[in-house]
């Protein structure tokens, strides 16, 4: 069993963009989501699939099960999402403090940007950079499965 501790923030500024080391093309959507627990199927660039399963735990940390599945399945399980599916470009950033991205929304949430950062440690402090905005780690309304079921796509 893996544990995701991570914090996210909005983003205040583009000071982010000259941070970027790769990007990534991400369609992802819920199989379920409530009662806890999410379960969500993942494309990246079209090439690689995945199925994730996470614990509601705390807002900060909580229990993780990723297994990587054959893109064509992950292609078909897209098909069976409830709401609507997510796309957003993935960019990884060279910060230190832990492993950043900033997720830049696509289509019915374009313009939301949302810095996220995996940490080994709930306790760990941060340089936290000039760049981000408010904090909204445990925000349900940040959370990519309540994304998935806004019916209008604006938060």
């Amino acid at each position: 069993m893996g544990i995701e501790i991570e914090r996210k923030y909005l983003i205040a500024s583009a000071g982010w963009r000259d941070l970027v080391t790769a990007t990534q093309l991400l369609r992802q959507g819920y199989l379920t989501a409530g009662s806890g627990v999410t379960v969500r199927v993942r494309t990246v660039d079209d090439r690689l699939g995945y199925i994730t399963i996470k614990s509601g735990g705390s807002a900060l940390a909580r229990a993780e099960f990723e297994y990587e599945v054959p893109i064509a399945d992950a292609r078909q399980m897209l098909g069976y999402v409830r709401g609507a599916q997510i796309e957003k470009l993935r960019h990884l950033l060279d910060l230190p403090d832990g492993d950043w991205v900033v997720d830049e929304f696509q289509g019915r949430h374009a313009g939301l940007l949302i810095a996220e950062v995996e940490l080994e440690s709930p306790t760990r402090k941060l340089d936290l950079p000039d760049w981000l905005g408010d904090e909204v780690t445990g925000d349900p309304q940040y959370y990519n499965s309540s994304l998935a079921m806004l019916v209008g796509g604006e938060i």
